[in-house]
Order: structure tokens, then C-alpha cells, then sequence
């Protein structure tokens, strides 16, 4: 069970939504089977997703960001989804079909909001070789944060749906400190996509390490956003001004660890061809199918610095209270500064944002596993609209079996 205060005020400029605030509760019920016995076992995973709004007054909901909406433009009072999984194994090789909720470097499903972003889709995931896991799969109609209803896929800025995303990789665990991992990604009639990330940690001692965390994404246009075809162009800067995706982004973070502090620094690099691009439905005609989430550490709360040229630099700092005597109370400080941006209005431009976030968990009594929380983001950027943002959350998970 969660409940979920959402309240983001665009401090400047005069076009809607202005100010968006809401509440709402959302109860989930996951259930996960084992597998038959046998060579082949299988078994079938249920998700439950209903949201109920608990607040949203007159000139405070605002589209669907956060909750549905009624033919009148209000918010619906509660709205649900039911997603089923069948899935099979053989040895260390697992099939399943359904509902899923994936979370790989070329693709993150969101969970930013009420209920989480759900896919219909294919996966395989294999163990059969030490140290390397193998996915590969089929994306192909979604269904958004804020929607009940199923769409095809597309790209940010797409108003034409794409019928199908394929994707495969693997992660490789080189030595005891050393991972590496590939994914090669295909939004049918919009991109392709390859990434490529290393992650090395080096322990200096039990509880002090320093990690390094490199990422490498190159996008290319396919299809139709290739051909010209309207529809399937993406909006934002283009090289050309013709909407065709050409984008190569790279970053590098380093994260020091030390008792219960954490230190991350780092920095990323947009080339000119186009802004970084992955699924987004935001554009299709359910608006209520918009919202992603991008493996980049700078997608924060409010923005994810990923528009053309830009360069970017970021640093946080996290602790975790259980290094003093309070377990379950956590707290981190993110700062991430964008320049150089080029916009279909200007060139040079700069962009900032500001997160703040404090997480409590209840370890003991008769609310024992209960958490709070709090976040807030501020933006300020010359690329659009100034922003603050809160969002205030309980979760609460009950063991039924």
C-alpha cells in the first residue's frame, strides 16, 4: 500500500498547467507462484494495481501527470489494472509472458507516480553460463502511469505508434569487482539502440569502497523516422530540424563509500545530432500513457539533462543513519548542472536542479516496516518552464503468505 502527495508549481510563465496537486492511495497485490515439478516447471505471477484519489480540487488536477481523468477533465475516483504472467524454466532458463515491469539499461519502466508503468511482453532470461546472465525479449503494447488503457509504443515527441520493441544483452561479471554489460534495443519504425556500461568497485576495507560506473549510449534513427515519415519524426532540436534521431550520450560517475556516507561525482555528454531519446508514449493520444524512466544518473526528479549538446556535471551526497544508531533513516543531496544545451529557440542555454530526499522506516512496534517519505526538487532552466516539486509518500507491505 502506498499513499502518494504529488504537488509540482511551474514558477514562471503563464501556459497550463501551472500548478498540479494531488493525492491518492494505491493498494498493490503481487502474487508470485513457484513452478511445477518436472523438466519444464511453470507457473503463473499476478499484479493486482488499484489507485484511489483521496484529493484533487478544482484547478488542481491538470491533465493526467498524476491521476486519470473523466470526460470532464476531473480526476476519476479510483481506477485499477489486473496484469497476468505465465512463466516456464528449464534448468537456469526462465520464460515468462504477461505483464512486466522491465528495468534494463536500454528500457526502465516508470514508477514516478500512483501505479507504476506496465508492459505486455516476452522475456528469456538464462544463467546457464557462470558470471553471465542473458535477456532478450518483446515489448509490445503499454499502459501508462496515469491510464488504464492499453497503446502501442513510441519515442518522445512520436505521435504514431510503433507496433513492437525487441531487445537482448547481458551482463558479464569479469572478476569479483568488474561487470560489464551490452543491450542492443529496436523501437520499430523509430531507433536503434546500443549501450554499453562498466562497472568496477574497489573495496579498501569493509565498509569504505570507491566505484566507478561508466555508460555509453548510441542511438540511430530506423524505419520510418528515417524516411521522413510524418508522425514518426520526434519534436525537440535536430540537427537538420528534420526530427530524425542521431544521438550518442556518454557519462561517467564515481561513487566514495565510506561508513554511511556515500559521495557520487560525475559527468555527462549529449552529442549535436538530437536529444537523447528511449520510449516515452507522452505524445500519443492517451496522455495519460506519458512518463519514463532513463538509465542516466541524471534523471532526477523533475528533469534528466538529456537535450543536444549539453553537458552536464552532478554530485550527491547520501547517509544512511544507521552508521549513528538509527537504522531505517536514510537522507541525500543531488546537484546537477546542465550548459551548452541547443534548443530549436537558441543556442548555449543552462539548466540546474536541486533534490532533496528523506526516507524513514519504522523498525520495531506494532506499525514495525512502515516507511515515510519526502522528496523535493527544484529546476530552474532557460530551455522551459522553472520548477518546484514535492512529492510525500507512506508505504506499508503486508506479508499474506
Amino acid at each position: 500500500m502506498r499513499s502518494f502527495y504529488f504537488n509540482n508549481d511551474s514558477r514562471d510563465g503563464t501556459a497550463a498547467p501551472s500548478k498540479i496537486e494531488e493525492w491518492a492511495q494505491v493498494f498493490t497485490l503481487d502474487y508470485k507462484s513457484g513452478y511445477t515439478d518436472g523438466l519444464v516447471g511453470f507457473g503463473i505471477d499476478t499484479l493486482w494495481l488499484m489507485g484511489v484519489t483521496l484529493d484533487s480540487g478544482k484547478g488542481q488536477h491538470v491533465g493526467r501527470t498524476m491521476n486519470p481523468s473523466k470526460s470532464d477533465n476531473h480526476a476519476v475516483d479510483e481506477w485499477s489494472r489486473l496484469g497476468l504472467t505465465g512463466k516456464a524454466k528449464i534448468s537456469k532458463t526462465e520464460l515468462r509472458y504477461g505483464a512486466l515491469i522491465p528495468n534494463l539499461p536500454i528500457f526502465v519502466a516508470n514508477d514516478g507516480r500512483v501505479l507504476p508503468q506496465t508492459f505486455q511482453a516476452g522475456q528469456i532470461t538464462s544463467s546457464e553460463f557462470k558470471y553471465l546472465t542473458l535477456i532478450g525479449g518483446r515489448i509490445e503494447p503499454a499502459t501508462g502511469r496515469g491510464s488504464t488503457d492499453q497503446t502501442g509504443l513510441a519515442a518522445v515527441g512520436g505521435t504514431r505508434e510503433s507496433n513492437q520493441f525487441d531487445f537482448n544483452g547481458g551482463d558479464w561479471k569479469v572478476t569479483k569487482g568488474l561487470a560489464a554489460q551490452y543491450y542492443y534495443a529496436h523501437l520499430e519504425n523509430y531507433y536503434t539502440q546500443q549501450f554499453f556500461g562498466l562497472i568496477h568497485t574497489r573495496a579498501f576495507s569493509d565498509n569504505q569502497s570507491l566505484k566507478t560506473d561508466l555508460r555509453y549510449f548510441k542511438t540511430d534513427s530506423s524505419g520510418e523516422n528515417s524516411s521522413g515519415t510524418s508522425g514518426y519524426r520526434i519534436s525537440g532540436f535536430t540537427e537538420n530540424g528534420d526530427g530524425e534521431i542521431d544521438n550518442r550520450t556518454w557519462s561517467a560517475a564515481l561513487i566514495y563509500t565510506m561508513g554511511g556516507h556515500a559521495v557520487t561525482a560525475g559527468y555527462q555528454s549529449v552529442s549535436d545530432g538530437s536529444n537523447f531519446t528511449q520510449l516515452n508514449q507522452g505524445s500519443l493520444a492517451d496522455k495519460g500513457a506519458g512518463g519514463s524512466s532513463l538509465y542516466l544518473n541524471t534523471d532526477r526528479m523533475i528533469k534528466n539533462f538529456t537535450r543536444a549538446v549539453e553537458r552536464t556535471a552532478f554530485g550527491q551526497y547520501a547517509y544512511d543513519f544507521a552508521d549513528m544508531g538509527v537504522p531505517g533513516l536514510k537522507a541525500s543531496l543531488i546537484y546537477v548542472s546542465g550548459d551548452n544545451i541547443k534548443t530549436k529557440s537558441g543556442d548555449n542555454q543552462k539548466e540546474w536542479e536541486r533534490d532533496t530526499s528523506l526516507e524513514y522506516v519504522l523498525q520495531s512496534g506494532a506499525l514495525k516496516g512502515v516507511g515515510f517519505g519526502w522528496r523535493n526538487g527544484k529546476s530552474n532552466t532557460e530551455a522551459a518552464r522553472d520548477q518546484d516539486q514535492n512529492r510525500v509518500f507512506v508505504n506499508y507491505s503486508i506479508s499474506l503468505l
